[in-house]
């Protein structure tokens, strides 16, 4: 006869504390078991398939929209508005702009006439080379862009280095940024990766004012650092949208589609 001592009930009773800990501390630094346990609890940001999109969309936010450059061709405004999947829809639409000190999209002046005709608010953009002059490429990027009343405010991509410091980009970038709100009246969006945000403009005060659009692809929660504030959250580069032919860009808004209104042009 075994007789029992009961240490084995201890052992058991120690295991699950510990292991409670072990998963609360896997899911703040494991993004894949987060992204797991997240879908079986349905939690608010989750993803949901969207066969019509091609992709999942996380859940928890009400205003959706894309963007577009010379990479998506001719696109059918009108089909891109029509679009409803549920309660899904495009709402706005950042569009390539410029590019350096000369490039124009070639597709720039299409968009951007025809997504503002059919009622999608529409932003343009300036792919920012920090190793260039940032008086050039704004005066290339404000003789190009004529913003008006419901437009959202100018957007500088920023992603790379191209050889410069970090200092250096971010003198860079925030001296562009400067012209352009001396220019157009209006404190301009900064779009970049998730990585390169925390890696550049991560706790710069000079940095704390902007709004910020953040790239961060196929993941359930954004998870930027504490002290971050973004309203544009890039989610998918493989969205299907009626009217553009290929993959197209997906954002959703931190926001509801009045907030959204309220950080247009006035």
């Amino acid at each position: 006869m075994i007789f029992s001592t009961g240490k084995g009930r201890r052992r058991r009773k120690d295991f699950v504390p510990a292991l409670l800990i072990t998963l609360a501390i896997a899911f703040v630094f494991s993004p894949q078991l987060r992204y797991t346990l997240l879908s079986i609890f349905d939690y608010p940001f989750h993803y949901q398939e969207y066969k019509e999109f091609g992709i999942r969309i996380p859940n928890g936010y009400s205003v959706h929209g894309i963007d577009v450059s010379r990479y998506q061709s001719r696109v059918d405004w009108a089909r891109v508005a029509a679009m409803r999947v549920g309660k899904k829809r495009v709402h706005f639409a950042f569009i390539k702009a410029t590019e350096g000190t000369w490039l124009q999209d070639a597709w720039f002046d299409f968009n951007w006439t025809n997504a503002r005709r059919q009622g999608i608010i529409r932003g343009a953009y300036h792919y920012f080379h920090p190793d260039l002059s940032p008086a050039d490429q704004a005066r290339h990027f404000t003789r190009t862009v004529r913003l008006r009343s419901g437009d959202l405010p100018p957007v500088v991509d920023v992603e790379e280095r191209r050889g410069m410091n970090r200092e250096q980009v971010r003198a860079f970038t925030k001296d562009f940024l400067d012209r352009l709100q001396r220019h157009y009246g209006i404190k301009p969006i900064v779009y970049t990766n998730r990585d390169f945000y925390k890696n550049h403009f991560a706790n710069q005060p000079e940095f704390k004012p902007y709004i910020f659009w953040i790239a961060h692809y196929h993941v359930a929660d954004l998870n930027m650092p504490d002290d971050s504030k973004w309203h544009f959250w890039q989610h998918s580069d493989r969205g299907r949208v009626n009217g553009i032919n290929g993959d197209v860009d997906f954002n959703v808004f931190y926001g509801d589609s009045l907030t959204l209104k309220r950080l247009c042009i006035p």
